[in-house]
Protein backbone atom coordinates (compact mmCIF):
# COMPACT_ATOMS: atom_id res chain seq x y z
CA UNK A 1 0.00 0.00 0.00
CA UNK A 2 1.20 3.14 -1.24
CA UNK A 3 -0.10 6.04 0.95
CA UNK A 4 0.88 10.02 -0.33
CA UNK A 5 0.39 13.07 1.29
CA UNK A 6 0.31 15.66 -1.45
CA UNK A 7 0.49 19.65 -0.38
CA UNK A 8 1.33 23.07 -1.45
CA UNK A 9 3.91 25.34 0.67
CA UNK A 10 2.64 26.27 4.08
CA UNK A 11 -1.01 25.03 3.17
CA UNK A 12 -3.01 25.81 6.25
CA UNK A 13 -4.84 22.61 6.37
CA UNK A 14 -1.95 20.07 5.75
CA UNK A 15 -1.36 19.59 9.36
CA UNK A 16 -4.83 18.74 10.20
CA UNK A 17 -4.70 16.26 7.47
CA UNK A 18 -1.37 14.49 8.52
CA UNK A 19 -2.71 14.05 11.90
CA UNK A 20 -6.39 12.73 10.37
CA UNK A 21 -4.37 10.16 8.33
CA UNK A 22 -2.19 9.53 10.97
CA UNK A 23 -5.15 8.76 13.11
CA UNK A 24 -7.08 6.77 10.88
CA UNK A 25 -3.85 4.30 10.19
CA UNK A 26 -3.18 3.55 13.79
CA UNK A 27 -7.38 3.01 14.31
CA UNK A 28 -6.93 0.87 11.52
CA UNK A 29 -3.47 -0.73 12.69
CA UNK A 30 -1.88 -0.29 9.65
CA UNK A 31 1.63 0.76 9.98
CA UNK A 32 2.48 2.05 6.49
CA UNK A 33 4.85 4.61 5.93
CA UNK A 34 3.44 7.93 4.61
CA UNK A 35 5.54 9.79 1.87
CA UNK A 36 5.11 13.82 2.34
CA UNK A 37 5.41 15.22 -1.03
CA UNK A 38 4.82 19.46 -2.08
CA UNK A 39 4.44 20.96 -4.66
CA UNK A 40 2.00 22.56 -6.92
CA UNK A 41 -0.97 19.91 -6.16
CA UNK A 42 -4.56 20.62 -5.13
CA UNK A 43 -3.98 20.83 -1.36
CA UNK A 44 -3.93 19.10 0.79
CA UNK A 45 -4.46 15.69 -1.06
CA UNK A 46 -4.12 12.03 0.30
CA UNK A 47 -3.67 9.43 -2.56
CA UNK A 48 -3.72 6.02 -1.14
CA UNK A 49 -2.18 4.03 -4.00
CA UNK A 50 -2.32 6.44 -6.18
CA UNK A 51 -6.28 7.51 -5.92
CA UNK A 52 -7.84 10.14 -4.07
CA UNK A 53 -9.66 9.26 -1.39
CA UNK A 54 -12.05 12.25 -1.81
CA UNK A 55 -12.98 10.46 -5.75
CA UNK A 56 -11.99 13.86 -7.15
CA UNK A 57 -9.38 13.10 -10.33
CA UNK A 58 -10.65 16.23 -12.29
CA UNK A 59 -8.83 18.67 -10.13
CA UNK A 60 -4.95 19.46 -10.60
CA UNK A 61 -2.16 22.22 -9.86
CA UNK A 62 -1.47 24.26 -6.71
CA UNK A 63 -4.33 25.40 -5.25
CA UNK A 64 -6.44 24.86 -1.72
CA UNK A 65 -8.91 22.39 -1.87
CA UNK A 66 -12.64 22.84 -1.11
CA UNK A 67 -12.90 19.41 -0.48
CA UNK A 68 -10.17 18.46 1.87
CA UNK A 69 -9.76 14.80 2.82
CA UNK A 70 -12.41 13.68 6.04
CA UNK A 71 -11.97 10.95 8.09
CA UNK A 72 -14.92 8.64 6.69
CA UNK A 73 -13.12 8.89 2.98
CA UNK A 74 -9.67 8.00 4.42
CA UNK A 75 -11.02 5.11 6.38
CA UNK A 76 -13.07 4.33 3.35
CA UNK A 77 -9.95 4.27 1.40
CA UNK A 78 -7.10 2.51 3.19
CA UNK A 79 -9.87 -0.48 3.68
CA UNK A 80 -10.54 -1.12 -0.01
CA UNK A 81 -6.81 -1.48 -0.47
CA UNK A 82 -5.19 -4.69 -0.20
CA UNK A 83 -2.53 -4.28 2.34
CA UNK A 84 0.59 -6.75 0.41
Amino acid sequence: MKIELLSVPECPHVEATRGLLRSCLDELGIGARVEERVGAFPSPTVLVDGVDVMQNPGISGAMCRLDVPTRDRVIEALRSTPTN
